[in-house]
């Protein structure tokens, strides 16, 4: 693989490597770093990628085991998941909207930085990142049923904390 086939077939995925890698490690520069390592290893190992099914899911699949490297090797014990409300929404909210919202939000991604790595991972890459199951199936390894429990699961998980969490007297 040359060079101009390589910046075709990867360089457009690098995006969504960086949310997921960002998801894991909860830090802007980190998941920039973990990304520069997984597109040379990715360069390094040029030749032998066309022999892939599908360059994406080994590009994911390397983020994610890159990112639990890391985490491992840092002792992190939970992953902040780190996204900015969209300055258009906020523009045309009133200030109490856009508090509820922004409170909201961060609630959630406290919630989903408590799942576990499995359904985290599974989560995002089927609601944040839109991948087919297929796609999921290629990524993790896990069969189609699978997929489908740990992220019925995740869901409901989030639901049942995001519910608690808003019902006063809760203590979140």
């Amino acid at each position: 693989m040359d060079l101009q086939a390589f910046t075709q077939r990867i360089l457009p995925v690098q995006g969504r490597l960086f949310r997921l890698a960002q998801m894991f490690l909860g830090n802007r520069e980190e998941a920039e770093d973990a990304i520069q390592d997984v597109l040379m290893r990715l360069w390094t190992n040029r030749q032998q990628l066309e022999t892939y099914q599908s360059i994406d899911a080994l590009a994911v699949q390397m983020t994610k085991n890159l990112c639990l490297d890391r985490l491992k090797s840092h002792h992190k014990q939970k992953v902040q998941y780190n996204v900015d409300m969209t300055e258009v929404q906020a523009a045309e909210m009133t200030p109490h909207r856009q508090l509820e919202n922004a409170d909201s939000e961060a609630l959630i991604y406290k919630l989903i930085s408590e799942l576990p790595e499995q359904h985290k991972l599974v989560l995002h890459l089927r609601d944040v990142e839109e991948y087919s199951f297929e796609e999921i199936e290629q990524v993790t390894g896990l069969t189609n049923a699978n997929i489908r429990t740990i992220l019925s699961r995740a869901r409901q998980k989030l639901r049942e904390s995001y519910l608690k969490a808003n019902d006063y007297g809760s203590g979140y």
